[in-house]
């Protein structure tokens, strides 16, 4: 079994590969977070493969290297990481009562014998919020927890007692794909889980 890398510091990717029984490690990335496109799957998948690809440069043995990225989209704009806490409740402000898309990128370098072959794909989840009043907002961003999240909740933490439903892949929502991740490497003969012997 090759090694299989996670190019990605994000405690929640972290998680769901593990809950999914995928042994690996963490490599992050040091290249920058830049893209020329505009259309939320094209950017994520961009992004994704940044991740990986800056990973990649540095591993000398074969190996499996996965990076992902997500954005949050709603009304034609993007939902990075929120700037202050101020932008965070602008944000949640425009997403509470209405339906946004989540919106992940997934790379998976395979290296083999000096070799490279790529896998790329975009996953996106519909999100709908029930209304939340303006308090409520001002109080979950107090906690702190958004300030790290695309779209400035994490739909596992306390701002998802808000959520209606969810249309697609709530591990997606979470920041990564695994069950469409495990279907596309099995196709291309990869066991990541090495169950599948």
């Amino acid at each position: 079994m090759k090694k299989i890398i996670l190019a990605s510091a994000s405690p929640r990717r972290k998680e769901l590969l593990e809950k999914a029984g995928i042994s690996f490690e963490i490599i992050t990335g040091t290249g920058e977070e830049k893209t020329n496109s505009s259309d939320p799957e094209e950017m994520v998948k961009e992004l994704s493969y940044g991740k990986a690809e800056s990973v990649a440069e540095n591993v000398v043995e074969d190996a499996v290297i996965i990076g992902a990225d997500t954005i949050v989209f709603y009304d034609g704009c993007i939902l990075g990481k929120p700037k202050d806490a101020e932008d965070a409740v602008e944000t949640l402000l425009k997403l509470q009562g209405n339906t946004h898309q989540v919106y992940t990128g997934v790379t998976v370098l395979i290296k083999e014998g000096g070799n490279i072959r790529s896998l790329i794909f975009a996953e996106c989840t519909d999100v709908t919020f029930y209304p939340v009043s303006e308090n409520e907002i001002r109080a979950y961003v107090n906690s702190g927890e958004p300030m790290d999240k695309a779209g400035s909740y994490g739909i596992q933490g306390a701002f998802g007692v808000y959520v209606k439903g969810i249309c697609g892949d709530y591990s997606n929502v979470v920041g990564l794909p695994v069950a469409r991740l495990l279907y596309e490497t099995k196709k291309q003969g990869i066991d990541l889980r090495g169950w599948d012997k």
